[in-house]
C-alpha cells in the first residue's frame, strides 16, 4: 500500500480524505497534518510515498513547506490540494517542485486516480488548473514599470543632464534646444516623478542608469 500523509489545516478536509482513503486498498493514511511546519516533521519520521498539501495554510505558505517536505523525505511526491486557483501560487508550488494539483471539489475518483499518478512519478494536474495555468503561461502579466518607463527619449536626456548638474542654458546647448523647452520638459520630469524641484530630481538622476 502507498502511504500517504494529508496536512490541511481544516478538519473536515482531513476527515474527508481519511474516509476517502481508508475504503480504498491501495493507500494508507500515515499521518495528519494540520500546518506546514507540522506536516515537515510529520514526513520525516513517516516516509511517506505522496503528500497531500494544501496551498494555503496558517504559518508556512506552500513553497517553504514543500522545500522542508522534499528534504525530510526527498522521494515523497506532493500533490496540492486548493479550493481555488490563484495561478501565481500555483506556478510557484508546481516550480518548487510539486507533481501536481488538484482542486477540493474534485470527485473522489479524479482526486484517487491524481494520488495513484503522482505516486508513479507522474504529474498531475487538474483540467481546470491546467486551463487556467495554460492561459497564465499563454498571456502573461506585463512587467512592473520602472520609473523611467514614463519618460520619452528626449526627457531623459534632459534628466541625464541635470544629474550631470548643468545649467537650463548649457542642457539647452547640449540638446540644441530652446531654453523654453528645457523648461517645459524639466517641468514635465518633475510631475511623471512625483518630485517637487531641481535638486530632488538631480538626486534622482544620480541614482539612476540613464
Amino acid at each position: 500500500m502507498l502511504k500517504v500523509l494529508v496536512a490541511d489545516d481544516h478538519p473536515i478536509v482531513r476527515q474527508g480524505l481519511r474516509l476517502l482513503l481508508s475504503a480504498t486498498r491501495e493507500f494508507e493514511l500515515v499521518g495528519e497534518a494540520a500546518s506546514g511546519a507540522e506536516a515537515i516533521m510529520l514526513a520525516a519520521s513517516l516516509v511517506p510515498d505522496v503528500v497531500i498539501l494544501d496551498l494555503i495554510m496558517p504559518g508556512m505558505d506552500a513553497v517553504p513547506a514543500i522545500h522542508g517536505l522534499l528534504q525530510a523525505a526527498p522521494r515523497a511526491r506532493i500533490l496540492i490540494l486548493t479550493s481555488f486557483t490563484d495561478e501565481d501560487s500555483l506556478l510557484a508550488a508546481l516550480q518548487a517542485g510539486a507533481a501536481g494539483c488538484i482542486i477540493k471539489d474534485s470527485n473522489p475518483d479524479e482526486l484517487l486516480g491524481a494520488i495513484s499518478a503522482v505516486a508513479r512519478g507522474e504529474s498531475a494536474l487538474h483540467p481546470l488548473v491546467a486551463r487556467r495555468l495554460l492561459q497564465r503561461l499563454q498571456h502573461p502579466a506585463p512587467p512592473p514599470q520602472g520609473p523611467l518607463d514614463a519618460l520619452t527619449g528626449r526627457e531623459r536626456a534632459v534628466l541625464r543632464c541635470v544629474g550631470q548638474g548643468l545649467t537650463n542654458q548649457q542642457i539647452a546647448n547640449e540638446l540644441h534646444i530652446s531654453i523654453r523647452t528645457v523648461h517645459t520638459h524639466i517641468r514635465s520630469l518633475l510631475d511623471k516623478l512625483h518630485l517637487e524641484h531641481r535638486t530632488q530630481l538631480a538626486l534622482f538622476a544620480h541614482g539612476q542608469q540613464i
